[in-house]
């Protein structure tokens, strides 16, 4: 792995496959970090003809964290949207938008095709909708336009975007972990206990931040809805979704697909709100497909 300096701030990035390929940029979710970009996923987009570059969004993994700023007040931030009213935060989606753009200047790259899951599925259309200069094209996965409305996530899924573990101790960390793979993953592509495990502890002991992730996440609550901008997109788009996808429901992908003009979907039965093993042979090969073919 290597760092960058972009956008102001310091990014941790790692890269796979020939830099003469047409690049791919991987864009990771809320609190998550590049490692949670299976590596059989990149080293597979690597062996269809892409330079990949996976990297930890600002506040999360090894990349620069805002610790200064505070914790985020989520509840306090939601009560104000919800009543209209501005809600401070110390940077918002846009910003770590500019994050990825700053972080392919750095590596000398004009333009690439945009990979985002989840919430780096908004930050992946924001620089679809504000850089097209910079999208080949542009792969929305498990996210949402953000538009008000939309279906929400089953409770307990939900629940784990603000949980806490019992306690500071690893095996603690571990455990709750392990509970919020098991409340978003897949049900037609169980995990192997043992495989999840070792996942959950590579991250905690790579970094465990929650703190990152609440302030990622008043980014969020701060940015509003991508509505009117994923009108504006032009770039070739594919969606992908999980049709049992407990956090993010499979209508917030087919909104998003609907909002960006001529905008593909790809939706699959028994996905969740992860990228499981079993599933990423036909991911990578969907993935690849399209962006090859797309003209951008």
């Amino acid at each position: 792995m290597a760092r960058a300096k972009a956008n102001g701030i310091e990014i941790e990035y790692e890269t796979f496959g020939n830099r003469a390929d047409p690049a791919m940029l991987l864009i990771m979710g809320l609190g998550a970090q590049l490692t949670l970009w299976p590596r059989s996923f990149c080293e597979g987009l690597a062996s269809k003809g892409f330079f990949v570059v996976r990297y930890d969004n600002r506040d999360c993994g090894l990349s620069t964290d805002f610790a200064a700023w505070g914790p985020a007040n989520i509840p306090e931030a939601l009560r104000d949207a919800m009543g209209g009213k501005k809600v401070t935060a110390p940077y918002l989606v846009s910003d770590m938008a500019a994050d990825g753009t700053g972080l392919l200047d750095a590596l000398g790259i004009d333009r690439a095709h945009i990979v985002g899951g989840s919430m780096g599925g908004m930050i992946a259309q924001t620089i679809a909708g504000v850089a097209p200069q910079r999208t080949r094209t542009l792969v929305s996965i498990f996210s949402t336009s953000g538009r008000p409305g939309l279906p929400l996530g089953k409770p307990e899924a939900l629940a784990m975007l603000t949980a806490l573990p019992a306690g500071p101790a690893r095996e603690q960390l571990i455990a709750h972990g392990m509970k919020v793979r098991a409340a978003i993953g897949s049900p037609g592509y169980p995990a192997a206990e043992d495989a999840l495990r070792a996942l959950v502890a590579l991250n905690i002991d790579r970094r465990w931040y929650p703190e990152g992730a609440g302030r990622q996440y008043l980014a969020i609550i701060a940015s509003g809805n991508r509505v009117e901008l994923l009108k504006t997109v032009r770039a070739p788009t594919l969606v992908l979704h999980g049709e049992d996808d407990p956090l993010l429901p499979v209508e917030c992908g087919r909104d998003v697909a609907r909002l960006v003009p001529g905008a593909q979907i790809q939706t699959y039965p028994g996905w969740g709100h992860d990228m499981p093993d079993a599933l990423m042979p036909t991911l990578v090969e969907r993935i690849a497909t399209f962006c090859k073919q797309a003209k951008a």
